[in-house]
């Protein structure tokens, strides 16, 4: 049986970056974009670029999104990917050899990820191995709020070519972004009855965030943009920290 590929890439407002990670998909056969309520050109240049667009407003999560991509997708075989991200063409040749096997149903991808315009290789930030090439009927679907995965059925494999993510956010963007999804994370933290916090567990949560980056993952090797970013990640960790402490306090005033 022939084994077709759906690129699927979930957007909201993104028809800046859009154009040329659809340019990079020339190799699927199928482009299908999940649109969860833009308000700029997006569906208008997806369509344009010959995507398939399916406007999804009611989902909440990233979970429900893709699998809105997985019941819409037509191809036997789906690769996820972000508007930010590119495929290269070894990466794209990589990707229909692999499938034409049978040992593995799922693989995972290494991610390149550039950012202040650097190509970053340490702080963590290398591989980043990323899921996102499945057998259409072995994803059963995906769960969780903020941080979603995959049930799948059978073998897990592994590229070797790097999907690149080119991250054009300023630090204004990401200050924005991390408040929203701080928030979202707090909350997760807060209904899973985390434990109150204080001022021991503050500080050994920004350490532990602190030594993965600068220590254990070198983030100093990227230069001035690497350690700002590994800084970054420990104030990203205190946001969340933070939101759970608020939550937390609000519960005990209202008692």
């Amino acid at each position: 049986m022939e084994k077709l590929i759906s690129a699927v890439i979930i957007v909201k407002d993104e028809s800046t970056m859009l154009p040329l990670c659809i340019a990079s998909l020339d190799w699927a056969d199928e482009v299908l974009v999940i649109d969860t309520g833009s308000t700029d050109d997006t569906i208008k240049v997806a369509k344009h670029l010959g995507a398939r667009v399916v406007e999804y407003t009611s989902g909440k999560s990233f979970s429900d999104w893709r699998n809105k991509g997985l019941r819409e997708a037509k191809g036997n075989w789906i690769f996820y990917i972000d508007a930010d991200e590119r495929v290269s063409k070894s990466l794209a040749k990589e990707i229909k050899t692999s499938i034409l096997g049978d040992e593995y149903s799922w693989y995972v991808i290494p991610r390149s990820n550039k950012i202040f315009g650097k190509e970053f290789r340490h702080g963590g930030w290398w591989p980043d191995y990323v899921k996102r090439l499945f057998k259409k009927d072995a994803l059963m679907k995906w769960t969780g709020d903020l941080h979603e995965e995959p049930l799948v059925e059978g073998a897990m494999g592994y590229l070797k070519n790097p999907l690149t993510h080119e991250k054009h956010e300023t630090l204004f963007e990401m200050v924005e972004k991390t408040n929203r999804w701080s928030a979202i994370e707090g909350k997760l933290m807060f209904d899973a009855n985390h434990p109150p916090m204080n001022i021991p567990r503050f500080c050994s949560g920004m350490f532990r965030e602190f030594w993965y980056r600068m220590v254990m993952k070198r983030a100093f090797l990227d230069g001035g943009e690497g350690i700002i970013m590994a800084i970054y990640q420990v104030y990203s960790r205190f946001c969340s920290y933070a939101k759970l402490w608020e939550m937390q306090i609000n519960k005990e005033n209202t008692k």
